[in-house]
């Protein structure tokens, strides 16, 4: 699987060139820690190695291509204090590159060195580009290790010219393969045991981090995390997009939007569920719940493989902006982004917010979430109901259809209380 992913990405690069990709390393947090360390998602898409210091390098030359590991040799002292980490045999065996082409991580500078030196010309010809993730997420970002390694190269290889390769990677993990849609599957089935937990132990007077504690028995039960800080958030609250502190005591005869999910071996379920805290519905709340879920379904349904991003969006807005008519919430359809005020939905795998060319037509095999809302500050009511589906031309696949979301399914359950 991990040779097919870097067979594919090489076909995309310039020939006669060389790519770099690193694993990361965990940042400094205190005199004596360091931060959790969290590998480089497009490392591990191609390689399956989830350890620090590694480093990735692929050849594409005289109609040759090769990949290269290199990797900390085996501490035996390090070993008794954090673990061995892979050896070179066991890197190889993950990763299906030849044991041949395993190396220490200390050679890295060298072996570059050689491969452009006139004597190895011979094996893969003249290298003339170099190709490293120099995405930036804003001006102010700090270095990552390949834009200091980029740095090091124009130093001292000016006749190399330096390229992104952000795009190629991200329109690579845009199309999800079975081992990839099964391991979110995996995501959203413990999703969804924590959410019935959730529905099991809510009810007006808990705060909404006493609930917040349920979900996380669920997920460390099944030694998961969050793929991303969990939304609790009733009544009012949930009129805040990204309403994260969790703090207040939930009001009866109020709704909570909980938006939540699991990371289970890197890949992420995104899931949102709007409940009432005492278990039912009033009229009005039932009213927007139905526009929201309407949005919801109909979108899912709607979506295929060629729309653009602002088709996708354009489509369940105008469903959203009919139902705030009826709902007697505005007049003119411009006056929506006073209730809705987010996108229809992103791309989702690796990261939540998972990687992507947005500019492209969606392709066949990507996941995207659907995660339409209304969101009404004056009468302290905020929804979003969100699915996570595969884009497919034979019929999109909801991942999360088994979590209910139809008000007399979501009544009936709490009911059984």
């Amino acid at each position: 699987m991990f040779n097919q992913r870097r067979e594919r990405y090489l076909k995309e690069v310039k020939d006669q060139s060389l790519s770099f990709i690193f694993s990361g390393v965990a940042p400094q947090k205190s005199n004596d820690q360091n931060y959790h360390f969290s590998v480089n998602r497009s490392f591990y898409y191609l390689t399956g190695i989830k350890q620090q210091n590694v480093v990735l390098m692929m050849v594409k030359g005289n109609e040759k291509t090769n990949s290269y590991l290199f990797i900390e040799a085996i501490d035996p002292v390090k070993a008794l204090w954090d673990g061995a980490g892979l050896s070179f045999e066991e890197a190889s065996e993950l990763t299906e590159i030849p044991l041949e082409n395993i190396k220490e991580i200390k050679e890295v500078n060298s072996f570059l060195n050689d491969l452009l030196s006139t004597n190895r010309r011979a094996l893969y010809g003249l290298i003339e580009t170099m190709y490293l993730d120099l995405e930036r997420q804003s001006e102010n970002s700090l270095p990552t290790k390949a834009h200091m390694f980029g740095k090091h190269v124009q130093e001292t290889y000016p006749f190399i010219k330096l390229q992104t390769n952000q795009l190629i990677l991200a329109e690579l993990r845009t199309i999800k393969d079975q081992y990839e849609i099964d391991q979110v599957k995996k995501a959203v089935s413990i999703t969804k045991d924590g959410i019935d937990k959730i529905m099991d132990t809510i009810k007006p007077g808990v705060f909404e981090y006493e609930v917040q504690a349920e979900y996380n028995y669920i997920l460390n039960r099944n030694r998961t995390t969050p793929s991303f800080d969990t939304i609790a958030a009733s009544g009012k609250n949930a009129t805040v997009l990204h309403y994260i502190e969790n703090d207040s005591k939930i009001p009866d005869n109020t709704l909570v939007l909980f938006d939540l999910g699991v990371d289970y071996d890197y890949y992420c379920s995104d899931v949102s569920r709007t409940l009432p805290a005492n278990g039912k519905f009033s009229d009005r709340q039932k009213a927007i719940y139905e526009v929201v879920l309407e949005a919801n379904k109909k979108t899912i349904e709607w979506l295929k493989p060629g729309v653009t991003m602002k088709e996708f969006n354009d489509y369940g807005k105008q469903i959203l902006i009919e139902g705030a008519k009826k709902l007697g919430l505005i007049k003119e359809d411009s006056e929506i982004t006073k209730y809705y005020y987010h996108s229809l939905g992103h791309y989702l795998g690796l990261d939540v917010h998972d990687v992507g060319n947005y500019s492209r037509p969606i392709p066949e095999g990507a996941l995207i979430t659907v995660e339409p809302g209304l969101y009404i500050a004056e009468e302290g009511i905020g929804i979003r109901i969100e699915d996570d589906i595969v884009v497919k031309d034979s019929g999109n696949i909801n991942l999360t259809k088994d979590i209910i979301k139809e008000v007399k399914d979501i009544e009936a359950y709490m009911a059984k209380r």
